[in-house]
């Protein structure tokens, strides 16, 4: 045939590789099997080992039982009485013995070696083919050895006389292939034992392995690994505090942010979550005894947003949300809503007081136009000043007096009580202002309504401790609830547009307890609510040079 007719050569096929599997499942299921084969095989051949020995043992002792019992006082006489003949007496016992035992060979010796019995008749009256000294000396012997008939195990006893006299021996074989056939025989009962292992091996690494693959959702060990970084990664990176909890509620893992957040370290890993942050209400949460979501808690100085999903094993993965800044925009977006409605009521109060003026003019009563702008300007130029004159600080005074304003127009008067004083040394003046926010906003709202509402604030220093007291003229807070009304997200009134209530004075006690005051709230003189809070070290040192005109204004 011509190159051109010749069929086209085929593309060589591609051959499948086979190589290690990748799933954990076929892995696992591999190396199970690979054990069990390995165990079975290396527990069949340290059994077998010893079970050769143990049959050669048993052949040898058997054909020295053979021995003892051949080399009677009996055979010893016609030894001594008789001819070493094919048809002798001492042949026609041995032969007797050797059939009834199933023995190779049953040959009796003198003194000389000489055979007087054996199974071939044409060797007796020869010397025998191996030593017989230790049998001739008094001795037994086992062992196993090769003679005119093969191999064999053998069993030599010394032949004595009535008198004790050893007169010759007894030499026993048995015939070393029924060792090896029993030997043989016993193998596959062993395979079949040995191959029931294994099948019953193979059956729970398949169960272990089928078990391991649901769990693993059959993913290859890669995957896992690439899991697992992307996992620590996410976890890592992430804004979010995740605090993922056992079931006997220890923390099983931290993020980086949920640290931040708690003020904790990664040593806490491992260790119950009462331990690692105490009694309170984010232990609460996090262990599941309160219950909802989105719930409101406060570590330290930060309010947290809190949501716990359950896990199957009966743990549990939290997540934390910073709330911080959220709340502190909130309140001011409350103030800043405060103030411009009270700006809104001032202007239209302000647009009734110049419509007035403007009628005073017309009419041409000057100095009653007069009395009534000076009278208008001295109510607010006496706020400020009574405030200014009592808190040195300019952050907190303008608090109070934009308070002040804004209680005016709710028709509560707010006043600075007389014993009032704060020096201009507050160490960190934004914290204060965050409690005597929060406070007076709390008075405004419980005395806002009360017929002749008030609101009273003292500030006094007592060394290097700031004490505040704000009281109101509203209905006050039961014995019952006088605890409860700190607890994190407890609240009696709406929650507000921006988010939740009940975060005010649980931050208030945090901050007090934080440097070691505390907060409380009791009666007050005008039957209302009147909450005292210690804050101590929050002054600096009093400067030297203002010290006595210091002392002189507390006088």
């Amino acid at each position: 045939m011509s190159p051109a007719a010749s069929p086209p050569a085929r593309p060589p096929g591609r051959r499948r590789r086979i190589g290690w599997p990748r799933r954990v499942f076929s892995q696992v299921l591999l190396m199970q099997l690979a054990v069990a084969t390995g165990v079975t095989v290396l527990a069949t051949g340290l059994f077998l080992a010893p079970l050769s020995a143990q049959l050669d043992d048993q052949a040898m002792r058997r054909a020295l039982a053979i021995a003892e019992t051949t080399a009677s006082p009996q055979v010893a006489a016609d030894l001594a009485t008789t001819r070493p003949t094919p048809d002798g007496p001492v042949q026609t016992e041995a032969e007797r013995i050797r059939r009834s035992t199933g023995a190779e060979y049953v040959v009796v010796m003198d003194t000389a070696g000489i055979r007087w019995s054996h199974t071939d008749p044409a060797q007796i009256g020869r010397r025998v083919s191996t030593d017989p000294s230790a049998a001739l000396a008094g001795r037994t012997v086992m062992e196993i050895d090769s003679g005119t008939l093969g191999r064999s195990a053998r069993g030599k006893a010394p032949l004595r006389d009535r008198r004790g006299e050893i007169v010759g021996a007894v030499s026993v074989g048995i015939e070393y292939d029924s060792v090896r056939d029993r030997l043989v025989a016993a193998i596959p009962g062993l395979l079949r034992y040995a191959g029931g292992a294994l099948a019953a091996g193979a059956l729970a690494a398949w169960l272990i392995s089928r078990r391991l693959q649901r769990q693993t959702h059959d993913l290859a060990f890669s995957d896992i690994s690439a899991l697992l970084a992307e996992r620590e990664a996410m976890l890592h990176g992430i804004r979010e505090g995740v605090v993922a909890i056992d079931g006997a509620g220890r923390i099983r893992l931290v993020n980086d942010e949920a640290q931040r957040l708690l003020g904790i370290g990664p040593e806490a890993t491992g260790r119950p979550l009462e331990e690692v942050l105490g009694e309170g209400r984010t232990t609460e949460v996090l262990a599941g005894r309160a219950t909802g979501e989105d719930l409101v808690t406060v570590r330290g100085s930060r309010v947290l947003i809190a949501n716990r999903m359950p896990t199957h094993d009966g743990g549990a993965v939290a997540t934390l949300r910073d709330r911080t800044e959220l709340e502190r925009l909130g309140r001011e977006l409350d103030s800043t809503r405060g103030l411009i409605d009270a700006l809104r009521a001032q202007d239209h109060e302000h647009a009734n007081r110049m419509h007035t003026l403007l009628g005073l003019l017309e009419l041409e009563m000057y100095e009653e136009a007069v009395e009534f702008v000076t009278e208008v300007v001295g109510v607010h130029r006496a706020t400020a000043e009574q405030v200014t004159e009592k808190v040195h600080d300019p952050l907190v005074a303008a608090l109070l007096v934009g308070k002040a304003a804004v209680a005016a127009e709710r028709g509560v008067a707010l006043r600075v009580a007389p014993g009032s004083l704060l020096p201009d040394r507050l160490v960190d003046p934004r914290e204060l202002v965050t409690v005597v926010g929060n406070l007076v906003d709390n008075a405004l709202d419980a005395a806002s309504g009360t017929p002749h509402a008030r609101v009273e604030v003292e500030l006094r220093a007592e060394g290097r401790t700031v004490v505040l007291r704000v009281g109101d003229s509203g209905p006050g807070v039961p014995e019952e609830r006088r605890e409860l009304i700190f607890a994190e997200g407890w609240s009696t009134k709406e929650p507000p547009a921006h988010g939740k209530r009940g975060l005010g004075l649980p931050l208030v006690r945090r901050l007090a307890e934080r440097r070691g005051g505390s907060a409380v709230v009791g009666t007050g003189p005008d039957g209302g609510a009147e909450f005292t809070v210690l804050l101590p070290d929050a002054l600096g040192e009093a400067d030297g040079a203002l010290a006595p005109v210091v002392a002189e204004e507390a006088r």
